[in-house]
């Protein structure tokens, strides 16, 4: 079984405003049985990345789950530099998270990689208390093409 996910594609949202926020674009392409949709395409920010470890880090016991890169204490313009450095570091959480059996459990994780929904709609969805099941919330943003869409329009 094979997941390749890449994070990619950052987009400073809001600039020059002082709620500027980075958001990345997740890939994930896979054959696992783990996963409800064989390939997706989301946007996530940094702290939704933090959301996701804090939800990993509570439901995964004895299990570590892999850092996340710093977070700036002052984020002075956008520097490319810092922006490149977080991406990849981003990227190496997720790739170490969907190698991990246990963390590949939860189904925040999923909605995470393979939904838009927010946070406060994941957490809904996974509590039972939303409109749709987690699988449900996956399949029809897949049959949306939402992410079919964005990774088109990246192609050159």
């Amino acid at each position: 079984e094979v997941t390749t996910v890449r994070v990619q594609d950052p987009r400073v949202q809001n600039e020059g405003s002082w709620n500027s926020y980075v958001d990345y674009k997740i890939f994930l392409h896979t054959n696992s049985k783990a996963f409800t949709a064989k390939t997706s395409c989301v946007r996530r920010r940094y702290r939704e990345f933090v959301w996701l470890k804090r939800q990993l880090q509570r439901n995964a016991g004895l299990v570590p789950v892999p850092e996340l890169p710093g977070k700036s204490t002052f984020f002075v313009g956008s520097t490319d530099e810092f922006i490149e450095k977080r991406r990849q570091g981003l990227q190496q959480f997720l790739e170490k998270v969907v190698q991990n059996v246990v963390l590949l459990s939860d189904s925040r994780l999923h909605l995470f990689l393979q939904s838009q929904l927010s946070v406060p709609e994941i957490e809904a969805c996974v509590q039972g208390q939303g409109p749709q099941t987690v699988t449900e919330a996956i399949l029809h943003y897949a049959m949306s093409n939402c992410g079919w869409a964005q990774e088109e329009e990246s192609r050159p």
